[in-house]
């Protein structure tokens, strides 16, 4: 952290601070902070001489700091790419810091000892906004002191919304985190939060989820939403170098973004894109990872015009090299181009991405067979995949959005756009174990898969007031299809195993055809509407969405086999009340949806189709902002039916509920320290089932405990050392619903550190990370259908990021 004096060394948590924590821990319930940290008096009466030159940002405060004799820190990502004015003649204090920051973003705070802190001015809601923090939706809420983490984020059809004004539980990462963290793609970011967990493997094809204790992203349609709408983020796998943010906002949500592609309802991952930014941005960074993954990537922001309202943003980014799992390599390539014009009434964007990624013999999930004890892991860089073995997978998707103020309250919108992902691979397919000596039956294939998807939607937000009530409304229909493409071809069995794995040679096996498997449409009209009263202490929203939900699937011969055509209303209730300024309690009700199955040949009532699915969560939630951290407190159920097939007969008997409670803190809690910490305790019960054995049961991969813990310190010993490190705790998994199965508990660690200052006066950043610094042996998670995957081994991380 760059600072004009040393930080003291012996510095510590305040007791304001340790008592809200303790206070939130152990009651749920906060009173407001004692000893807030208040709006910076900077001295107004002293009139100083400046000759400060047009420069970044960060260095130019530093210069001021020391010229105006005050005691100034800041985490230096909140200047990266920021240019001040030049400060020449006679000011105040006040009235410099107003010059140097203008249009910034950013304010001074003063501290309860005196000194000041950098932090992102806080944004107030004016007469005339239509959602939550801004009505163009392009603007982003600002982010807490730190830059890790936003203080709100998109509730789909909602818009933008701060945290405190959220009747929902919400996460938003930033791509300052990502970069920090060295996250190359959404599920390495996602696994700070403690209410996610991977299932998904390392050195595996597909990035996969179970937020809330349920299953998100497994199957062939992807489930991450772009910009606010499914259909459009790349199938399988999403790379967070063209994300400036990822949302989570957990529990279903039909009524906010409409139905999932593939009927997830623990939660709705929604990536929003890097735009251009306000000053030029040319930035490199390279990166390396064990064993010899070499990798560059450029981000380049401009803005054109007189008054700059045409902007491109680019990025690119290529990685290559064997990783640390043994005979694998992996090969990426990713290009992403986002043009935005922002108008006074206009506003579009138009964004396109393409990205290439190869695997040579990718990892693998593995399956048990029945009766077998699951027998401990063998270590991360063990692959048990064939070195013949390989994967190619490539998606191109593109979205334009676009909004017009038609007047100071009332502002229409649209998107329109899609993507198609092909998938090529030539591997054993999922492994059985078969024995306790970790012994591997699998069946090698040629699979081709692809996937096509479109996506429209439009509708109009409107503000208006009746009497003391204020009304933000959101109207909005929508329309999405997907098309799936398959062919697989499969060999003769392979045997192996998990400890010693086993070269056989490669099959002849030819490339199958892809004839057309399934065709889907969704199609829904949603209403929802936000009421405020007392400054928007107290507010309700509501909603509706009525989805439609059509689909088909085919023989070889491209003939209907099953035909799906039915339809279902899910409501949203949701309140917000402020008994204090920086205290929010909320509830909400809200439902999901998912297709409803068809009987399968082998019941007698085949071909009978069920109604769609309905999942129901009811959550009860307190948040407090202490202004630059925020730590939560969730009370959450949600429960989803299931079709079973019990003698001879499919109907709709099974059911999983999940009770949970999730605590979170996010932000800088003392000065120099950050903290992304959660603990997610789960209760989930198979409360329905067609076996009557299984009824009371752990449903498959839902542990009783999820913690994280995240932090960074900003060393007072060396100005822009800062060290970082964390740790994941994951409790036992049942593998089956029977619960004769079940994987260890397990806690992986990883240390790190970074390092800022400037090379020949440009900014730069140098990190490093290892994953797993114990090179612990462990299962990591098991995917709803029982395949369980492989922890990551130990893995040296190393980047490096220069502006120009």
């Amino acid at each position: 952290m760059f600072a004009a004096r040393l930080l003291r060394p012996d510095f510590q948590l305040s007791p304001v601070v340790r008592a809200a924590l303790l206070s939130l821990v152990l009651t749920g319930a906060v009173c407001p902070l004692a000893q807030a940290l208040v709006p910076a008096q900077l001295d107004d009466v002293t009139v100083r001489a400046y000759r400060i030159p047009s420069g970044p940002l960060g260095a130019t405060l530093s210069s001021f700091a020391v010229d105006a004799g005050i005691a100034l820190s800041f985490q230096p990502s909140l200047t990266e790419g920021l240019v001040s004015p030049e400060l020449v003649g006679n000011y105040s204090t006040q009235q410099a810091v107003a010059i140097l920051l203008k249009g910034s973003g950013l304010e001074m705070v003063l501290g309860s000892d005196g000194s000041y802190t950098l932090v992102p001015r806080r944004v107030t809601l004016d007469e005339t906004a239509v959602i939550g923090i801004d009505k163009r939706s392009q603007v982003l809420p600002a982010v807490y002191s730190g830059g890790q983490v936003a203080n709100g984020g998109r509730l789909g059809m909602l818009g933008n919304t701060d945290v405190m004004d959220a009747p929902f539980s919400v996460s938003t990462y930033t791509s300052t985190m990502m970069k920090d963290q060295q996250a190359v793609t959404v599920g390495d970011a996602l696994e700070r939060d403690s209410s996610v967990r991977s299932t998904g493997q390392a050195g595996g094809i597909v990035d996969s989820f179970f937020i809330r204790g349920f299953p998100v992203g497994e199957g062939n349609l992807g489930e991450l939403a772009f910009d606010g709408v499914y259909g459009v983020a790349p199938n399988y796998r999403v790379f967070t170098e063209y994300a400036e943010r990822i949302e989570l906002v957990k529990g279903p949500g039909a009524l906010l973004y409409g139905m999932s592609p593939n009927n997830g309802v623990g939660g709705v991952i929604n990536i929003v894109p890097k735009r251009s930014l306000d000053e030029d941005l040319t930035r490199f960074t390279a990166s390396y990872a064990m064993d010899s993954q070499l990798g560059g990537h450029i981000d380049l922001s401009r803005r054109f015009g007189e008054e700059r309202r045409l902007g491109v943003r680019i990025n690119a980014s290529s990685q290559m090299g064997d990783t640390a799992i043994d005979d694998q390599s992996r090969h990426f390539d990713i290009g992403a181009i986002s043009l935005d014009y922002q108008g006074e009434r206009l506003r579009t964007s138009f964004d396109w991405l393409h990205q290439k990624e190869s695997f040579d013999a990718a990892s693998r999930p593995f399956l048990i067979a029945q009766g077998v004890d699951i027998p401990p892991a063998a270590n991360g860089r063990t692959n048990v995949s064939q070195e013949w073995g390989w994967s190619r997978t490539r998606d191109t998707s593109a979205l334009w959005s676009g909004e017009y103020d038609l007047d100071d309250a009332l502002t229409v919108f649209a998107h329109a756009g899609g993507g198609k992902s092909d998938v090529a691979r030539m591997s054993d397919q999922t492994p059985t174990i078969t024995n306790a000596a970790g012994d591997t039956s699998s069946i090698p294939g040629y699979y081709k898969f692809e996937v096509e998807r479109y996506t429209v939607d439009a509708g109009a937000r409107l503000h208006f007031d009746t009497g003391p009530i204020s009304h933000r409304t959101t109207v909005q229909v929508s329309r999405y299809r997907d098309l799936l493409s398959r062919g697989i071809i499969s060999g003769a069995p392979i045997l192996s195993n998990i400890y010693h794995p086993t070269d056989r040679p490669k099959p002849a096996i030819p490339k199958p055809d892809t004839p057309k498997v399934s065709e889907s449409e969704l199609t829904g009209v949603a209403l929802a509407d936000t009421l405020s009263v007392l400054d928007e202490r107290v507010q309700l929203s509501l909603g509706v969405r009525k989805q439609t939900i059509k689909s088909d699937n085919y023989n070889a011969a491209g003939v209907v086999t099953t035909a799906y055509d039915d339809s279902r209303t899910t409501p949203l209730f949701g309140a917000v009340v402020k008994p204090w300024e920086h205290v929010s309690i909320y509830y909400n009700y809200i439902e999901g949806l998912s297709k409803g199955d068809i009987a399968p040949s082998t019941a007698s009532n085949a071909g009978q189709i069920f109604a769609p699915y309905v999942s129901r969560q009811h959550e009860l939630g307190v948040k407090v902002d202490y202004g630059t951290f925020t730590s939560t407190l969730a009370l959450f159920q949600i429960s989803k039916p299931s079709g079973e097939l019990a003698s001879g007969v499919f109907s709709v008997q099974g059911e999983q509920r999940n009770r949970g409670l999730e605590l979170n803190v996010f932000g800088e809690i003392a000065q120099g320290t950050r903290l992304l910490a959660g603990m997610t305790l789960l209760d989930a019960e198979l409360t329905q089932t067609a076996v009557a054995a299984n009824r009371g049961n752990k449903p498959v991969g839902v542990p009783e405990v999820q913690a994280n813990l995240w932090g960074e310190w900003d060393t007072s010993w060396i100005e822009g050392l800062t060290l970082t490190g964390g740790a994941i705790h994951t409790g036992s998994q049942y593998v089956n619903q029977a619960n004769t199965q079940k994987l260890d508990d397990w806690t992986r660690f990883d240390v790190g550190a970074r390092y800022t200052t400037r090379v020949d006066e440009r900014p730069t950043t140098f990190r490093a990370t290892v994953q797993n610094v114990f090179d612990h042996e462990y299962w990591s998670g098991v995917a709803s259908y029982g395949a369980f995957s492989q922890g990551s081994p130990r893995t040296l991380l190393l980047s490096a990021t220069v502006d120009f």
